[in-house]
């Protein structure tokens, strides 16, 4: 706003002095057009190319020859010479399109010996060079080619108009360049310069040319890829200059500029450094700036804490300096600045809460402090306020109801923050804009009547946006919600909260664009009034508890809808043949809704898809030939979990940029097809696809991060064309038919996390290749005929590894993130290592799942590449209690080791029992032999033991009795002896998990210990016996007969002496009959 006004008041300025030269006077006496310089006029226009008809007027009829007459044109009242030509193109629209001459500039100007005002900006020369014939137009004192497509040098001869007092050649978006500025030197009386965006590359001595320049007041050098500072330019620092506006933004400028700059301390008033490098702290010396109103050092990498003689500055009222890395504090000397209107700290990295200072300044109209660590809103806002921002920090505690106050307030965020409470009962009226999305809000929204939505939500009535989703909010939604603002609302977002009730009544939001309710629990039918929202293009419900049936009335007349969101509801498509979709889509997400058996045919209308789920829906069919016709410019299919089948075709051609294919759980059949050169994901699991693989090394590309053809009869080699997919995350190949060596290339996959290999008939060593791959934490290769040496770089190269199944190493002791360890069924032989405790993942708590976040450019809406995260959740095979079962939800909280069904000898190592959060150990079916260490009741979490058909021998310790949630035990067929240790775990197993140890006694065996019998053939010790018990028995009795008389009493009594409570409490019966009653009854008229 200030720096408009500034140029709205240097312009008139110019103007000003042009309109006092001789020859500029009243209309009085007025003198036509002169001949001659209406036929250079003429000559001007035949080397045009006037599109739009701009100078339809410049003709040569009588009414037309007067050019003082004709647009653009102005001559002096007194002599009739043309003395200003302004011809900028005017603007078609809001999108920098304008009505522009083409062509060439023609000499005939120079016959304009009076011309002083020369305007073409914004017309399209067509990159051609600036004509040099200009610089011979001696009276110009005012030149703007602005924006007008000129290209190659700027003329030096433009160095000839000494009368020059404006020169704009801004916006010819770096194709104009010049080598240096020394043609300047003789513009000594120009006092507004703007060569924003041309190519000042080679001009070493910027600078020093500006120097030269005593009368400049305005100079623009925005984008010129001025070069930097030298050491040998602070000789030339000093300036005679009087700046007032200077814009030396986005150029490779640093700190060394300080000093010349400060040469401008007392006059300027519009500073604008932004996106420059200048690095390190901001320096005090702008604190000297007094006369400053305007200062922008947005994205020049500052660091430290924001100065505190900012507050010296009380002239300024716009400060912008955002995207820097300030840290520390916003100082309260801010609230010294009180004509401040406009102040941005946005994307630094602030701490603290934010001053009251700030809430005080009571001229403050725009107030931006998003992506920051601020965490306090201060105890008031400026009641000026227009635009507050203040989102994607760490805010706690409530929304304060002093937001109430704030009557001008338009636009409000405070989303991805950490608020709590309810939304505040007081809002602004004049809100135009609020966004409280992605906090910890609760509560139901009271409204008018007392229920939903606050009282000061019926008052918004200029409400545009309205953005509560990802919070914890609550109760019922009003079908007259926001009744006030259904002629202004344009966005409604209350997703992902906890919402319920039915879908409320919007058929009188004439202007609604977005409308998103998923992720809630809402229930009912939708209804089928949605379809006259006639402006609506993006809207999602999924995820919710709708039911019902989806008519061609709901859709009627959103003939605009772009993304259209319905999943995970168990919602029917009843939709006639014939039927088409009103609108053409770009998003369809209809997973989970039934759409089958036969394959939708009014998709087949759709031609601009990018995104298209229809997973788990229902169909049972032949993928119809028209499908592919759909899919020209999808970028994320998922068609997973149906029954389609048929042959996949070649789809090389068949996706847009970057595409995200999910075909699993079908009955596809024949072989892969050809893909896709930019693949980035792909999923053909759980079909019936045969063949070799070896198509895929068509594919050459480096964004395939996820591959899994897991799940059906694939044959053949393994390909060896690896390198070539570099980025690959997550490969599974499980559960097919490969065969031969697992290639050395598979090595080169260095940013590999998941790899499944299990139930094929791979053979050979596993490649030492593989060590390259240290990323890896998930690598399966069981139930296939590897053989050869057990390689030793496991442990060492693979750190990150967290499960490891089928294959030894006996550096495995440097897996510290290990969580499952399962080397069953080899033939390992020698001890078990003492080491195992290294295994520090299995002395701490594990999260639910074990994901692996990766991401991939995406192309989804049509959106430029963007970056997409996603997260994989491993899953694998584990042997527990005696089964084989799929662990993927939970696979995380698993910690086990299996060893079992190898030749393994010596001790069981103490060591092992230091690993705490274990819940399974099976060393079962080997030669271990000694003791079982004494110290395993540590194992509190551990649920299965398994150290059967071992020679281990001594006592069962005791503190295995202590481990409560011991579920699964098996010590037979060892040499262990002695007495069962008593406690209710140990005694609950059947005797099939100690029999096989002769030498074994006690409960729940049948044989008995030898104390023991001797206690029992014992006389005193019969009768100190029954003595206990007849004792035991009394109590028993008595106790029953106490729980009697308390029970029926505190009852019973309750109910004889209260009347009220009686009433109730039959009353309560009574209804429970009832229900019961009418429950029945309906449920048998229904039969």
């Amino acid at each position: 706003m200030v720096v408009r006004s500034f140029e709205r008041l240097l312009s008139f300025l110019v103007l000003l002095l042009l309109c006092v030269k001789p020859g500029l006077g009243t209309n009085l006496g007025k003198v036509g057009c002169i001949e001659g310089e209406r036929q250079a006029l003429f000559k001007f226009k035949h080397g045009l190319v006037d599109d739009y008809g701009l100078l339809s007027l410049w003709g040569d009829e009588q009414d037309k020859r007067d050019c003082c007459q004709w647009r653009g044109v102005q001559c002096s009242n007194r002599s009739g010479h043309v003395t200003m030509l302004r011809l900028p193109a005017p603007p078609i629209d809001e999108y920098d399109n304008y009505q522009s001459l083409r062509g060439e500039i023609s000499p005939s100007l120079l016959e304009l010996e009076h011309l002083y005002h020369l305007d073409l900006s914004y017309n399209d020369f067509e990159g051609r060079q600036i004509p040099s014939f200009l610089g011979s137009l001696s009276k110009l004192q005012y030149l703007n080619l602005s924006y007008a497509n000129f290209t190659q040098t700027v003329p030096t001869q433009l160095g000839n108009l000494s009368n020059l007092l404006s020169l704009d050649l801004s916006f010819n978006y770096y194709y104009l360049n010049s080598g240096n500025l020394e043609w300047l030197s003789c513009l000594s009386s120009l006092r507004h310069l703007d060569l924003s965006w041309v190519d000042l590359g080679a001009a070493i001595h910027w600078s020093q040319a500006i120097n030269k320049l005593p009368s400049l007041v305005y100079l623009n050098l925005c984008g010129c890829g001025l070069p930097p500072f030298t050491t040998g330019s602070l000789f030339h620092a000093n300036s005679s200059v009087s700046l007032v506006f200077l814009d030396l933004s986005w150029n490779g400028l640093t700190s060394l500029i300080y000093p010349w700059l400060l040469n401008f301390s007392s006059t300027l008033v519009h500073l604008d450094l932004s996106s420059t490098v200048l690095n390190g702290s901001i320096p005090d010396a702008f604190g000297n700036m007094i006369s400053l109103a305007y200062l922008n050092l947005r994205g020049c990498a500052f660091e430290g804490e924001i100065p505190l003689a900012f507050g010296d500055i009380g002239a300024l009222e716009r400060l912008d300096i955002s995207g820097n890395g300030l840290s520390g504090e916003i100082p309260d000397t801010f609230g010294n600045m009180t004509c401040l209107t406009y102040l941005v700290v946005s994307s630094n990295q602030l701490q603290g809460g934010i001053p009251d200072a700030i809430g005080e300044l009571a001229s403050l109209a725009y107030l931006e402090l998003f992506s920051n660590q601020l965490e306090g809103l201060p105890k008031t806002f400026g009641g000026s306020l227009v635009h507050v921002d203040i989102s994607s920090n760490q805010l706690r505690g409530s929304i304060p109801d002093t937001i109430g106050n704030m009557v001008s307030l338009e636009e409000l965020y405070l989303s991805h923050n950490q608020l709590e409470g309810e939304i505040p009962k007081s809002l602004g009226r004049s809100l135009v804009i609020l966004n409280l999305s992605s906090n910890r809000l609760q509560g139901s929204i009271p409204d008018t009547i007392g229920n939903m939505i606050p009282k000061s939500f019926s008052n918004l009535c200029y409400l545009q946006e309205l953005k509560l989703d990802s919070n914890n909010l609550t109760g019922q939604l009003p079908q007259d919600l926001l009744a006030c603002a259904n002629g202004t609302l344009r966005t409604l977002s209350l997703s992902d909260n906890r919402f319920r009730g039915l879908v409320p009544y919007l058929t009188g939001f004439s202007v609604l664009e977005s409308l998103y309710l998923d992720y809630n629990q809402l229930n009912g039918t939708l209804l089928e009034s949605i379809g006259q929202l006639a402006e609506l293009s993006w809207f999602d419900i999924g995820s919710n508890s709708l039911q019902g049936a989806i008519f061609e009335a709901h859709l009627f007349n959103l003939s605009i809808l772009y993304h259209l969101g319905l999943s995970y509801k168990s919602l029917t498509f009843n939709m006639s043949l014939e039927w088409v979709l009103p609108s053409q889509l770009g998003s369809l997400l209809l997973a989970s809704c039934k759409l089958g058996p036969r394959f939708p045919s009014w998709l087949q209308t759709q031609k601009h898809l990018t995104e298209l789920d229809l997973s788990n829906s229902d169909i049972s069919d032949v993928l119809p030939d028209w499908f592919w016709n759909l899919t020209s410019n999808i970028n994320t299919l998922n068609i997973s979990n149906n029954q389609i089948r048929g042959a996949l075709p070649n789809l090389s051609s068949q996706f847009g940029a970057y595409p995200d294919i999910d075909i699993s759980s079908n009955s596809f059949e024949g072989s892969i097809p050809q893909l896709p050169s930019t693949v980035t994901r792909l999923d053909l699991s759980n079909n019936k696809l045969s063949r070799s693989i070896s198509l895929l090394c068509t594919v050459a590309n480096s964004y395939l991060v996820y591959l899994d053809l897991s799940n059906n009869s694939l044959t053949g080699a393994l390909p060896n064309c690896w390198p070539q997919w570099a980025s690959l995350v997550v490969l599974n190949l499980e559960n097919n038919k490969f065969f031969r060596k697992i290639p050395n290339s598979l090595g080169c996959l260095q940013l590999i996390q998941t790899l499944h290999l299990r139930n094929n008939n791979l053979t050979g060593e596993l490649p030492l290749s593989l060590k390259n791959c240290t990323s890896l934490r998930l690598i399966d290769l069981g139930k296939n005929r590897l053989s050869g040496k057990i390689p030793q770089w496991i442990g060492g190269s693979l750190p990150n590894l967290t499960i490891l199944s089928d294959y030894y190493s006996k550096k495995l002791c440097q897996l510290k993130k290990i969580q499952i360890l399962d080397l069953s069924s080899n033939d390992l032989s020698g001890v078990i290592p003492r080491c195992l405790n290294n295994f520090t993942a299995m002395t701490k708590k594990g999260s639910l799942v074990i994901a692996h976040n990766y991401s991939f450019g995406s192309y989804a809406y049509k959106i430029p590449p963007m970056i997409k995260n996603e997260s994989y959740i491993d899953e694998a095979l584990i042997k527990w209690k005696g089964s084989e079962f799929e662990y993927k939800n939970t696979l995380g909280l698993v910690r086990s080791i299996d060893l079992s069904s190898n030749n393994l000898l010596g001790e069981i190592p103490k060591e092992i029992t230091d690993l705490l959060e274990f819940v399974s150990l099976n060393l079962s079916r080997n030669n271990l032999t000694g003791l079982i260490p004494i110290t395993i009741g540590q194992l509190k979490s551990l649920k299965v033991l398994d150290l059967s058909q071992n020679e281990l021998f001594g006592e069962i310790p005791t503190s295995l009795s202590e481990i409560s949630r011991l579920s699964v035990l098996d010590l037979s067929d060892n040499n262990l002896s002695g007495k069962i240790p008593k406690g209710t775990q140990l005694q609950s197993f059947n005797t099939y998990s100690y029999e096989g140890n002769p030498t074994l006694c006690g409960l729940p065996l049948l044989k008995r210990c030898s104390k023991d019998k001797m206690e029992k053939d014992s006389p005193i010790g019969s009768i100190e016996d029954q003595i206990q018990q007849d004792g035991n028995d009394m109590w028993f009795y008595i106790s029953i007969a106490l729980g009697f008389i308390v029970g029926f009493w505190g009852v019973c009594g309750t109910l004889l002496l209260n009347k009220s409570l009686r009433y109730a409490y039959f009353s309560f019966l009574n209804k429970i009959k009832d229900w019961f009653y009418v429950t029945i009854a309906m449920n048998m008229a229904r039969l």
